[in-house]
């Protein structure tokens, strides 16, 4: 269920910083270890803005270190004002702002490649210094996202859309390097949560024009098909929530089973054993220097944080790392 829907008459909206708060702790689905830097991306949009005051009241609590980065695309004048409202606002929360300058090259599918060349920029800040990212998809975004693609012919692949966490999209703007991961702690929050909360606290955010533009199929979706979807069913955002889990789901289990099915056998059989075990103080080492353990943030629920065993057959997650040296 998405976490700002009411459940009974009775029943409040939780707010957004509850929201993120579960997301962020314990075995919440974005969870991060304590110390980690999390750079916030931020446009001086609600959505961003919000995420970033949440952050920022919650980052201490947590031990996270809070940072904020913009990219500017060069493709609107506004958009280096924008950038200027977010860096004022984060200096007055006490979260360091930085920025970088892109260019996107002429030719068609501009947006595509604004998006890959943003991924890029903030991929190699965040590895720079070590840190996750946070992007600020809510539910709503998420449920726009299937939409088009299922409006484009995607197949099963193609719907396991916004995952909670991931690693950093792979993009052509940048030669490869080693994984970023990206967490999402606003995507059990409808945009209703997020508009709510900008209300409330008095966070100053910018519009951006394009986002009303009728050429993009996604301001069809949002202001068209899925508010009548909502008027034939007001939980369609939350089923197609729980579709993408579904498929996001799947799609780890067929890579845990495809890693899996590369080891030794022994080490197969073992690993297996831990699985089933859910101990979280066993361990079986893989060649390289590598240990496997059960996360212990791994949940009963099937959800996109809790990735399938290395079977496949159960929701436990393994946690893979470097062997740590005796003494």
């Amino acid at each position: 269920m998405t976490a700002g829907e009411t459940t009974g008459k009775r029943s409040r909206p939780a707010s957004l910083a509850t929201i993120v708060r579960r997301a962020m702790t314990g075995a919440g689905e974005c969870a991060l270890p304590p110390g980690t830097p999390i750079l916030v991306a931020v446009s001086g949009g609600p959505d961003s803005m919000a995420l970033l005051d949440v952050l920022a009241r919650l980052g201490p609590g947590l031990g996270l270190e809070v940072l904020a980065h913009g990219v500017d695309h060069g493709l609107r004048p506004e958009a280096a004002r924008e950038l200027d409202l977010a860096e004022k606002f984060a200096t007055s929360v006490g979260v360091r702002f930085d920025r970088t300058r892109v260019t996107v090259p002429r030719g068609g599918n501009l947006q595509a490649r604004a998006r890959e060349l943003r991924w890029s920029a903030l991929a190699s800040v965040a590895r720079g210094r070590g840190a996750a990212i946070a992007t600020a998809h809510h539910a709503d975004d998420r449920a726009e996202t299937l939409l088009m693609r299922l409006l484009r012919g995607a197949g099963t692949r193609g719907l396991g859309v916004l995952p909670p966490r991931a690693e950093a999209p792979v993009t052509t703007a940048a030669p490869p390097s080693p994984g970023v991961t990206v967490v999402r702690p606003l995507l059990r929050a409808r945009r209703a949560d997020v508009l709510l909360h900008v209300e409330r606290h008095a966070v100053p955010f910018a519009s951006d024009p394009s986002n009303e533009d009728p050429r993009y199929l996604r301001t069809s979706v949002r202001q068209a098909v899925l508010p009548l979807l909502e008027k034939l069913d007001p939980h369609i955002v939350r089923h197609l929530e729980t579709l993408a889990d579904e498929l996001v789901n799947a799609e780890l289990r067929g890579k845990s089973q495809a890693w899996a099915s590369s080891l030794p056998r022994p080490t197969q059989e073992a690993l297996t054993r831990l699985m089933a075990s859910g101990s979280h103080d066993a361990r079986v080492w893989l060649p390289g220097g590598l240990v496997v353990s059960v996360d212990p943030r791994a949940r009963r629920r099937g959800t996109a944080n809790a990735p399938t065993s290395i079977d496949g057959s159960n929701a436990a997650r393994a946690h893979i790392a470097p062997e740590k040296p005796s003494g």
